[in-house]
């Protein structure tokens, strides 16, 4: 039906969005079953979720170029992306009144981002629920951090363009709210990851690198990283997130630097 109110107050119909072709019979509505956690927390929060849009949300271009080049979830990604960034910068905003902006900027990067998104998707459960091609599924996608992150994104989208956006800012709140609270306690602690790479670079050493192990299912991962620093791996320190530990091991490494390297000269005057 035409808008009838001036131009400038007429907001554009949606459009339904059409689900991906050709899915197995299992798949094609999405079930309690399927959904898992994501269900569960659709239920606790009241949103209505349009089964079609989380299927769309739920695929990834690599199974949609294999199936016919039916639609894949990119498209609900650069909403959800946009969705996620206004309702975590305006609680950082509301949350922190006397936090200057270049803190906001920090602690905004430090939740909108890849790592931090995958890890909700790991506490949801997504991975198990992603359709990927023969491929991905072959490389381990479903616990690629940038597979993972853009599937939480587009979820997002999936809530906001099938409930509203109070619905999604309620879902959003309810995923990032501890991420948030959990990067401003760690904003005003040290960051070891830095702290060792200047270290590092004092001494001549290189950049330090990281490398990484997981463990445990898609909802509940542990993961294990290890500082390597001038080809010298340093114990490792074992986490929920890959973030997190990093920096216990980078703190770890620091530690043990600094026991061993040698004082610097005092700079020439």
């Amino acid at each position: 039906m035409p808008c009838e109110a001036p131009a400038a107050h007429c907001v554009p119909e949606l459009r339904p969005v059409r689900p991906p072709r050709g899915a197995p019979p299992g798949l094609r509505a999405v079930t309690d079953a399927a959904v898992g956690r994501v269900h569960d927390l659709f239920d606790e929060l009241g949103i209505d979720i349009d089964p079609q849009l989380l299927e769309l949300a739920l695929t990834h271009r690599s199974w949609a170029y294999e199936n016919g080049g039916t639609p894949h979830n990119e498209r609900l990604e650069f909403l959800g992306d946009s969705v996620l960034g206004v309702v975590v910068t305006e609680h950082l905003y509301r949350s922190y009144p006397d936090e200057p902006e270049g803190w906001l900027a920090k602690m905004r990067a430090a939740v909108v981002n890849t790592y931090a998104l995958a890890d909700v998707a790991r506490t949801l459960g997504l991975g198990s629920l992603i359709k990927l091609g023969k491929g991905e599924i072959g490389t381990g996608g479903s616990d690629k951090d940038s597979i993972l992150a853009d599937a939480t994104e587009a979820v997002i989208a999936a809530v906001f363009l099938s409930a509203g956006r109070d619905a999604a800012e309620r879902f959003v709140h309810t995923l990032m709210d501890p991420v948030v609270a959990m990067a401003s306690a760690e904003g005003r602690s040290t960051d070891w990851k830095t702290a060792l790479q200047e270290l590092a670079a004092e001494h001549g050493l290189g950049a330090p690198t990281y490398e990484h192990v997981s463990t445990g299912p898609d909802h509940d991962k542990r993961f294990e990283a290890v500082a390597v620093v001038a080809g010298v791996a340093h114990p490792g320190s074992v986490a929920r997130s890959k973030k997190l530990a990093e920096q216990g091991a980078a703190k770890l490494a620091h530690e043990a630097l600094t026991r061993t390297l040698a004082p610097l000269p005092p700079a020439a005057g």
